[in-house]
């Protein structure tokens, strides 16, 4: 895969090693990560990777010592893939910042193919009659944008910015409007404001529009770092902004009294740990969380990679995967 482009190819169905797994895919959410992998602006982990990592399928091999998971069952195969276990981050619970950690889709081949191997303990089993195709965003641009919430210090009943409004915002639109807050959205493209105002928030603009009231908390999800001092002057003294991608360009130089003074809090989400999966799940589950999908056969995956690129997808696009394994 050279950077930019995706080459279909005939590969061997893998094999699942001790503590692994293998899963049809059934469907595979299409996320900005991968195209931060297939356009290389996140260092190349493993050359030829196959992208995607927001899977559901199901089980149909066992590797040696597997015992929690069966032949048959339906289960969730998300970003995170792998971690060590035994460094202080990993023994104090945040294993997302491993120094060893790796992720499916670009450590590891993922979804966008018709099997994946994935360690058993890194899947989510799911239930056996949730629909695949609007599962497969929640386990990343759920469970990044519930990391995200999490991290905001978002008040009860507090305002709520959102910058760019993709797969991940739209659900955690959802999630924060349902427990009382009070959401503005500013993103690019005319499709994603309207489904912004479909879903409840108050006010709605372009990127760098100004939300009428000062924002309590707010989440930067587009990857231009020219938002963040945007994002800083929109909250208020004592608030919390929170960049939520892995990928973003330069931030600007920003003014210190303009955008960090008054305890303004800048902080980041890297990754996210497994019970942050676990967690969005039963917060989904509760919910009944439906993300807006648009599901895409094979032979459209170069179009959806490239309308995700172009700012033209409206929430999130899933990669389809038929019963008997091939694309439809």
């Amino acid at each position: 895969m050279s950077a930019g482009a995706l080459d279909l190819v005939a590969s061997p169905v893998p094999v699942p090693a001790a503590g692994e797994v293998l899963v049809h895919v059934l469907a595979c959410g299409i996320c900005r990560t991968d195209l931060h992998v297939i356009d290389q602006e996140i260092p190349v982990h493993r050359p030829g990777v196959t992208p995607g990592h927001q899977v559901v399928g199901r089980v149909t091999q066992l590797g040696a010592d597997v015992e929690a998971l069966s032949i048959g069952d339906l289960v969730g195969v998300a970003w995170l893939r792998h971690t060590c276990g035994a460094c202080d981050w990993c023994r104090a619970g945040s294993e997302n910042l491993c120094p060893h950690s790796e992720y499916t889709g670009w450590d590891a081949d993922g979804g966008f193919a018709d099997t994946t191997v994935a360690p058993a303990a890194y899947v989510y089993p799911l239930a056996a009659d949730v629909d695949p195709i609007t599962t497969a965003p929640l386990l990343c641009a759920g469970i990044i944008g519930y990391r995200a919430l999490s991290r905001a210090n978002l008040p009860p009943g507090g305002r709520l910015g959102l910058y760019g409004f993709g797969s991940s915002a739209h659900l955690v639109a959802q999630i924060a409007i349902a427990f009382g807050a009070r959401v503005s959205v500013m993103t690019r493209g005319a499709q994603n404001r309207e489904l912004a105002r479909k879903l409840g928030a108050g006010f709605v603009g372009e990127e760098a529009s100004v939300p009428p009231d000062p924002l309590d908390s707010a989440i930067v999800f587009a990857p231009d770092g020219a938002l963040v001092p945007v994002a800083l002057a929109a909250t208020r003294s004592g608030g919390t902004v929170v960049l939520a991608g892995i990928e973003m360009s330069d931030t600007p130089s920003m003014s210190y009294e303009a955008s960090l003074f008054r305890e303004r809090d800048l902080r980041t989400v890297t990754a996210n740990t497994r019970d942050d999966g676990r967690r969005l799940l039963d917060v989904a589950a509760s919910l009944r969380l439906t993300p807006t999908v648009t599901t895409v056969p094979f032979e459209q995956l170069d179009q959806a990679i490239d309308d995700i690129r172009a700012g033209r997808a409206r929430g999130s696009l899933v990669l389809v995967v038929d019963d008997q394994g091939g694309p439809t």
